[in-house]
């Protein structure tokens, strides 16, 4: 039986991988890689991102070995993250007015912001939010015990210029949520370096060129050749 170029891909999009459930055509394995993050990562994912091909938790959570995903809006009674919270020293990546920034210094934290209570001596766990602006808000805004989590974020330098090519967001040059996380994680666990370049390099450099992010750099190169994959079905 001889196959056109259009059956090749209709029997194509019907086979499934057998690791990511995408159809073997969009299979995304090959931008994975396994870390084994120190910091470990709860994902809060708004059930809208779920079935969103475009999104990055898939890549994310199938790359940390600590990272788990919740699916849900208002988590203010949810049992599962209330234990989670009462176990660990949970920081919040959402940036507000409350929000400390992190830097490259004592990990990421100013130290008169870190407490000094029991909790202090805990697991230290970064959540991420994921969704858009406007559904990270409304999940925020729901969750009570989320507002009562230290909140941190980005500085200006990395949060304002990230690389997501492949979906329309609210903020320009918004960063999706892997890379948030290997950003975040780098601050927090001291593998962010800033590389020095010289005038014509800085205006000539991507981000993610200027900056090495140590264990997760591999997670962000894997991530621009996702992006250039999902690109390549435009055309």
């Amino acid at each position: 039986m001889k196959f056109t170029l259009i059956d090749d891909f209709l029997f194509m999009s019907r086979i499934l991988c057998k690791q990511c459930q995408r159809p073997i055509i969009a299979c995304i394995c090959n931008f994975t890689c396994r870390i084994d993050n120190p910091t470990a990562v709860l994902v809060l994912q708004h059930p809208s991102e779920v079935k969103q091909t475009k999104g990055t938790v898939a890549l994310l959570s199938r790359s940390l070995s600590h990272c788990q995903v919740l699916v849900g809006e208002n988590f203010s009674q949810h049992d599962e993250l209330n234990t989670i919270l009462a176990n660990n020293q949970a920081l919040l990546l959402y940036p507000n007015a409350q929000a400390q920034v992190l830097s490259l210094t004592n990990n990421g934290l100013n130290s008169t912001h870190t407490s000094h209570n029991k909790q202090s001596q805990q697991p230290k766990l970064l959540i991420i939010l994921d969704g858009t602006w406007k559904k990270a808000y409304r999940m925020f805004m729901l969750s009570s015990n989320l507002q009562a989590l230290e909140q941190v974020c980005l500085p200006d330098t990395l949060a304002n210029k990230g690389q997501y090519l492949i979906r329309k967001v609210a903020k320009k040059n918004a960063l999706s949520s892997l890379e948030a996380c290997c950003f975040a994680l780098a601050l927090l666990e001291n593998e962010l370096v800033e590389k020095k370049l010289n005038e014509t390099e800085c205006r000539e450099t991507a981000l993610n060129q200027s900056v090495d992010c140590g264990i997760y750099q591999e997670l962000l190169t894997k991530f621009a050749q996702f992006n250039q994959f999902q690109l390549s079905f435009r055309t």
